[in-house]
């Protein structure tokens, strides 16, 4: 299944055709400039430069466009809707469509046959392992294509091919991976305008675990050969010294894919080309007709290799907040004049350039600068920009501002999409953080039994489900009614240390809902429903409890700062809720407020 990873240079085969308005990264000005229409495939370049000042006399910086019309990226956080135009479109030109900015296509003949008496029907796979990055704006803007052509698209969102591909993904983390994966890519074709009505989306385990679909995996593997099955995922599936079973098993799978999604052709990254070979060959041993194949170019990391979605320092995720997208392009590997080994400038060909398109036959790049350094510059086609980088008419930190800009307008729409509580708990949930002070808390369900005013405190014993009920001090006794406690459920963190509290002696605490000034304060009373004992949670934050927490770790002071009462009265932890039994933990009239111990 389609991962955008780093870019590649595949044989030309005599069934290629290539399309080539935002080149692939490998591609030099030079290697461009000489390359012939040989293989039966085409080199086809439309950019026209009218951007980027030749004047040779101006160095470094201070550089001056002669290109007019200056406009913003606003268009790219709102772009206007992609509708489909087939109804004005030739098979010729729906062809075109489809194909342009490939960087390979197997079979174009059948694809022209087929768009001689019907749309093309097509799949893009995608495996939910690693969180989706800015790299997959590549097969977006290609579906986008796709859409306007008049195909008819599925997406497939490859569980089990998560789960067979080393195990990336278990499946209790691959429901949610499933769901934030159908739920990102959305996000992203809406942030480009493009109709999600359109698509189809489908879960692999959907179908993949039919009798039918089983009987074909074994059928294939009574004909496959291990050479041609290992050959065949060496690109896509990790690659270990004693090979897994399910790395053989993985190709086979995503070949009948293509039958039983009943599409004409598969689209993927040009890492997938041995796959598609593979398929090509076997499909027909089995009695399933050939499809075509359509590879769009891969994307570099920052670093000037593979952008991979587990190096964080590789990549730009969907939902990294813009700060953290500057400080990462800030660092990228980009030489002054370097237009060979560049991933800034690839970025700019294979993601800026293609999604400004998609709402402006004439798109506009623009570079914001001080006016000391020639103030702003627009470029209307990829083909300036690295012209005007490789003569260093354009700086590196320039086109850095650039990119930034750029790719925080196609950012922003997809984190405002991301800003609910469910968002949050989905994402977490997923991809769940790493160590945090709250897994060390042992938090449950308690039941008061009896208290008793002592003085300024309130003590209280409490069930919590295990060993004998506790003894805990409520220090706010002037702030709390004693008759709010009697019987209530409560929640209780039951591992922290025995500490002296006036006269008495506290064995671990109770959450408080409290005014700023702790004028006022209320228990947190769990659903009725609950029992003493019961395991409070924070989806994405497992809870891994130490036998006891000593003061002086101050994991409880660390904590309780993030524990906020938020939107509809529900308590929650950096965001995310606490949920006890089948609901989340509320506290009725008193959003806002703090939580005391």
């Amino acid at each position: 299944m389609s991962t955008p990873t780093s870019p590649q240079s595949p044989k030309k085969k005599e069934s290629v055709v290539y399309h080539n308005e935002y080149p692939a990264l490998a591609e030099t000005s030079a290697s461009r400039k000489n390359s012939t229409a040989s293989n039966n495939g085409a080199w086809k370049k439309k950019d026209s430069i009218s951007a980027a000042s030749d004047s040779s006399d101006i160095s470094q910086r201070k550089k001056h466009s002669t290109a007019s019309n200056i406009s913003t990226l606003s268009d790219v956080a709102h772009p206007p809707s992609i509708e489909p135009i087939l109804s004005t479109l030739s098979a010729d030109e729906k062809f075109e469509f489809i194909t342009r900015n490939l960087q390979e296509v197997l079979q174009p003949d059948l694809i022209k046959s087929i768009l001689a008496e019907r749309d093309l029907k097509l799949y893009w796979g995608t495996a939910p392992t690693g969180k989706p990055h800015i790299g997959y704006f590549v097969p977006m803007t290609k579906i986008a294509d796709f859409l306007k052509a008049g195909c008819e698209v599925t997406v497939l969102l490859a569980d089990l091919h998560a789960f067979l591909d080393n195990m990336k993904s278990d499946w209790d983390l691959l429901k949610f991976r499933t769901r934030y994966y159908e739920r990102v890519i959305k996000a992203m074709l809406k942030s480009i305008g493009v109709p999600i009505e359109k698509l189809k989306f489908v879960v692999g385990t959907d179908y993949q675990l039919s009798r039918e679909y089983c009987l074909d995996s074994y059928r294939l593997a009574a004909i496959v050969t291990e050479r041609d099955a290992k050959k065949a995922g060496a690109e896509v599936v990790k690659q270990v010294e004693s090979a897994l079973l399910s790395g053989l098993i993985y190709p086979g799978l995503q070949a009948l894919d293509e039958e039983y999604l009943k599409v004409d052709a598969q689209f993927g990254g040009v890492d997938q080309r041995k796959i598609f070979v593979y398929a090509e060959k076997y499909l027909p041993e089995l009695g399933y007709k050939k499809r075509a194949h359509l590879m769009n170019v891969m994307v570099g990391g920052l670093s000037g290799t593979k952008m991979s979605s587990s190096d964080q320092n590789s990549k730009v995720d969907l939902l990294e907040d813009a700060k953290s997208v500057e400080k990462k392009l800030k660092q990228a590997f980009c030489e002054e004049g370097n237009i060979e080994v560049n991933p800034i400038l690839a970025l700019t060909k294979i993601v800026i350039f293609p999604t400004l398109s998609l709402s402006s036959d004439t798109p506009k790049f623009k570079i914001s600068r001080s006016e000391k350094f020639g103030g702003d510059i627009v470029f209307d086609n990829y083909q300036a920009v690295e012209d005007a980088f490789a003569r260093k008419e354009l700086h590196p930190g320039d086109l850095k501002k650039g990119v930034i800009d750029a790719f925080n307008s196609l950012l922003e729409p997809i984190r405002q999409q991301f800003t609910s509580r469910e968002d949050l708990e989905l994402v977490n949930s997923a991809y769940p953080p790493g160590p945090d002070d709250i897994s060390k808390l042992d938090i449950r369900v308690g039941k008061v039994l009896e208290f008793s005013v002592e003085g300024e405190y309130i003590v209280v014993t409490v069930d919590i489900g295990k060993e004998e009920p506790r003894k805990i001090v409520l220090p706010y006794g002037k702030s709390i009614s004693p008759a709010s406690l009697s019987k209530k459920n409560v929640v209780v963190i039951t591992n922290t240390k025995p500490s002296k509290i006036g006269a008495h002696v506290s064995h671990g605490n109770i959450l408080l809902a409290s005014t700023a000034d702790k004028s006022s304060m209320r228990v947190i009373d769990p659903l009725s429903s609950c029992k003493p004992g019961d395991l409070i949670t924070i989806a994405g934050f497992p809870s891994t409890p130490e036998a006891q927490i000593a003061p002086k770790q101050k994991i409880l002071e660390k904590c309780l700062p993030h524990i906020k009462i938020e939107v509809d009265d529900v308590i929650t932890y950096k965001g995310l809720s606490l949920n006890a039994g089948s609901g989340n933990i509320k506290v009725k009239g008193m959003t806002g407020s703090s939580i005391s111990v």
